[in-house]
C-alpha cells in the first residue's frame, strides 16, 4: 500500500474514532499539505497533524504540526499542534510540547471542584 493510501485510511480512522468519542471531526481536503491546514478538523483549539506509520520521526511530524498550527483557519483561534499517531496493533497516541499540554492541563485543573480534606 503506498504512503498516500495508508495516510488517508489513518486520517479518516482517526476522525471516526474522535467521533466516537462525540467530537464531529473529519478528515479536511488537502493539497500536498502546502495549505497549512490540520489534517484532521473537529477538535476545538487543536491542530492535528495524524501519521499511521510503523517508523516516525516524532520531531519532524511535530514540526509539521506547529507550522500548520501557526497558520489559523477562518473561523478558529489559536491551536495548539498537536501530533497523533498510531503503527499497526497498536493504540492511538498523542504527542504535544509540554507547555502546550500545561495549558489544557490547567484548564482542566481549574474546572474541578476542591477536594475535600
Amino acid at each position: 500500500m503506498n504512503s498516500k493510501s495508508k495516510g488517508k485510511r489513518g486520517e479518516l480512522e482517526l476522525a471516526h474514532k474522535l467521533r466516537e468519542y462525540g467530537y464531529e471531526c473529519r478528515r479536511t481536503v488537502q493539497y500536498s499539505g502546502a495549505d497549512g491546514s490540520a489534517d484532521v478538523a473537529g477538535l476545538p483549539g487543536i491542530h492535528i497533524e495524524c501519521k499511521r506509520v510503523e517508523k516516525l520521526n516524532l520531531y519532524d511530524a511535530m514540526a509539521q504540526a506547529i507550522e500548520g498550527g501557526t497558520k489559523p483557519l477562518p473561523f478558529e483561534g489559536d491551536r495548539l499542534p498537536a501530533v497523533f499517531h498510531r503503527k499497526n496493533n497498536h493504540s492511538w497516541l498523542v504527542t504535544m510540547r509540554l507547555e502546550d499540554w500545561i495549558k489544557i492541563y490547567k484548564e482542566c485543573e481549574a474546572g474541578r471542584e476542591p477536594e475535600e480534606s
